[in-house]
């Protein structure tokens, strides 16, 4: 029988706990069958990542340093250059290369990043977006000559998430308390929807919940590897 396996939430940096909680209430208020049969626990995900994202513009506001500032900017220039490179390629005369443009530039348009939204959010999304880019479509960064711009740009973002790891316990008060709060009702309610889910797929048997259950585990995997591996490096170094 398949089951929504577990993962440690905690263990996210906020960006990445962010984007994973809003991942789920999103994928869980589309599936049919998960909606139907555990509304109110959606809803409260959906309300629980909803307050996380202002607690999170809260706590941006008490982080925000000039260090900050010059980091982000630094890769919101980067993320620019990286986005005109690739439209530069989309109407290339070899088809190959034109090919691989839109391939990443449809990567771009699913992400929807943009450079004034939210710190962490950004950040968050920004994890994600590159790994992408160093896997999933490593082949046409390759063609196209753009992995400097790639490494560079993931470490600007890895600067701007240890800066404002850093400035956490200093500078954000209550409103680092609050996003705690926020933090751990989201957990809460996430846990509570995965028993559900997994107690109607034992009940019921498997085949209508498949396909949350396989997306759900998907993300799982994708943020052990990405996510909570590289947290545990950056502890231990």
């Amino acid at each position: 029988m398949k089951e929504i396996q577990e993962i440690s939430l905690p263990r996210m940096n906020n960006g990445a706990h962010f984007l994973y909680i809003t991942n789920m209430a999103t994928r869980s208020m589309a599936d049919v069958t998960v909606f139907n049969k555990c509304t109110p626990l959606v809803q409260a995900l959906q309300k629980a990542a909803a307050h996380e994202d202002e607690c999170l513009q809260l706590t941006q506001k008490s982080l925000l340093t000039d260090e900050i500032i010059e980091a982000d900017s630094l890769r919101d220039r980067l993320y620019a250059g990286y986005r005109k490179s690739v439209k530069g390629f989309a109407d290339f005369p070899v088809p190959e290369h034109a090919q691989a443009a839109k391939v990443l530039l449809q990567h771009m348009k699913d992400y929807g990043i943009k450079t004034q939204m939210q710190l962490d959010r950004q950040t968050g999304l920004m994890i994600n977006f590159i790994d992408d880019l160093g896997a999933k479509y490593a082949d046409q960064i390759d063609l196209l000559s753009l992995k400097p711009f790639v490494e560079q740009l993931r470490a600007a973002n890895e600067k701007v998430r240890s800066l404002t790891n850093e400035r956490t316990d200093e500078r954000a008060g209550r409103t680092l308390g609050a996003l705690r709060e926020a933090r751990q009702a989201s957990d809460k309610v996430y846990r509570d929807l995965v028993k559900r889910v997994n107690a109607l797929a034992l009940i019921e048997g498997d085949t209508d919940y498949a396909a949350f259950i396989d997306y759900v585990n998907a993300e799982i995997e994708h943020y052990k590897q990405e996510v909570l591996s590289k947290a545990k490096k950056t502890s231990a170094t």
